[in-house]
């Protein structure tokens, strides 16, 4: 899974640029975003705008990747899609992760 990172300021935003989150890529997933959340940015949005699959094992790594944050900073959810999104929903995901509909000054603000 190839990601990229930018500097948003109050925030880091990484853009998950493959269409698939799923067993087969899971393990990578989860090791890049590690290595690319290793700031001091209490927040990290995750950019799942391209993302069109998510088994089990993708959203696994997706809390994993929260997790790793620890306790201290918080990642938010950015563009889910329609199928992505009823993962989400299914699962209950919804109720544990910020999930923002578009970039905007919102998310800029939101807490």
């Amino acid at each position: 899974m190839d990601l990229i990172a930018e500097d948003c300021g109050d925030y880091l935003l990484i853009r998950a640029l493959g269409d698939r989150i799923d067993a087969a890529g899971a393990i990578g997933f989860k090791d890049k975003m590690r290595e690319l959340a290793q700031t001091d940015h209490p927040r990290v949005v995750l950019d799942m705008s391209r993302v069109a699959f998510l088994d089990s094992s993708g959203l696994g790594a997706i809390v994993a990747a929260m997790k790793g944050l620890g306790a201290h900073r918080k990642l938010e959810i950015l563009s889910l899609t329609p199928t992505v999104e009823k993962v989400f929903r299914l699962t209950r995901m919804d109720t544990i992760f910020t999930i923002h509909t578009e970039l905007s000054e919102g998310l800029r603000n939101a807490v």
